[in-house]
């Protein structure tokens, strides 16, 4: 496996690269703004393709380096589920899993720190975002955070991993790069008590002051949807009454541009085809699928994905590709499902 950790001295927070190859998928955990030049520089000496980009909760310490890196690199962000970001182009929830060639991520909800909260699981290692830290945990005070919740979290579901698994965090303020399960359950001052009661104590006596970036970070960071102003994505945008009222037309075919995981959760628009978001390339050349459905009957596709997202970046690299008989549906399964449209389940 290719793994990195970067650091940004600023916010001190810890950003990871991981890849199963050169020349393969990549993805990114927490990346912060300021550095997204320095990631993009080293994905290209390493030969990699960003493809998901990954927060583990809303940041109040820096700006997040989500939407930049969407639009240098049309890469799929993701957040959790109870975020309340604006847009991102994959929800997830506990027990969902993160997929890149290579290498697979289990999602577990840890809140507490703030209620959207979540950590990433490998085999080996487990990307605990601000949830547990290396000799501490993350504050409760503010985004709606719960000491008892995080306590639930610590107690009940992070600290009862292996031992061994090796714990990553979102942030240190000392130097540490990297823990152990075990090596926090016998050091980590904060986890040294005997009830929830206690934890809670500690948590609501602390009295730290707000980051210095709160004020600016929070607000950015709630509002990273990708920008649809632009002249083709505006013109193929439908509504849900117009892509509705195409369902049944035969010179329309529906794509569906989730992965599978997404499909049997949420199901599908009736009658779609599977075109995943993450091989538009291969699709859209000579004698790829999507190219050969718009160019060889002439019928023109509607690209749907979860939240909009994926779908308008991908009409826009069609166009690109020379592939202009194609529209999307704005605000994806979400908003078609909320305003009545069928769905079929897997």
């Amino acid at each position: 496996m290719i793994f990195r950790q970067l650091f940004d001295s600023e916010s001190w927070t810890y950003t990871y690269l991981l890849a199963s190859r050169i020349g393969g998928e990549a993805l990114i955990i927490d990346p912060v703004f300021e550095k997204v030049e320095r990631y993009t520089r080293l994905l290209e000496e390493l030969d990699l393709k960003l493809v998901k980009a990954v927060d583990t909760h809303t940041h109040a310490d820096h700006v997040t380096g989500l939407g930049a890196l969407r639009d240098l690199t049309r890469c799929v962000t993701v957040m959790g589920e109870r975020s309340k970001v604006d847009v991102v182009s994959m929800r997830v929830r506990e027990g969902d899993r993160i997929d890149i060639e290579g290498a697979s991520l289990e999602v577990l909800e840890t809140p507490g720190h703030t209620d959207d909260s979540y950590s990433f699981l490998l085999p080996d290692r487990v990307f605990t975002g601000d949830a547990l830290l290396i000799r501490g945990t993350g504050r409760t005070d503010f985004q709606n955070g719960d000491p008892r919740a995080a306590y639930d979290t610590l107690f009940g579901k992070l600290l009862k991993l292996p031992e061994e698994t090796l714990v990553f965090p979102a942030h240190d303020y000392k130097g540490d790069t990297v823990s152990t399960i075990g090596e926090e359950k016998k050091h980590n001052p904060r986890l040294q008590v005997s009830s929830v009661e206690a934890y809670v104590e500690i948590m609501n006596g602390l009295n730290l002051p707000n980051p210095k970036m709160m004020d600016v970070a929070v607000p950015a960071n709630l509002k990273i949807g990708y920008e649809q102003a632009d002249p083709v994505i505006r013109r193929g945008t439908l509504s849900i009454d117009e892509a509705r009222g195409r369902l049944e037309d035969e010179k329309f075919i529906f794509v569906d541009l989730r992965e599978a995981g997404e499909r049997a959760r949420d199901g599908v628009i009736p009658g779609s085809v599977h075109a995943p978001y993450l091989k538009l390339a291969e699709y859209a050349c000579v004698g790829g699928l999507l190219h050969g459905l718009a160019r060889e009957t002439g019928k023109t596709l509607v690209l749907y994905c979860a939240f909009g997202e994926r779908s308008a970046l991908a009409l826009k690299a069609l166009h690109e590709a020379g592939i202009e008989n194609v529209l999307h549906v704005g605000g994806g399964l979400k908003a078609w499902s909320q305003e009545g449209g069928s769905v079929d389940r897997l």
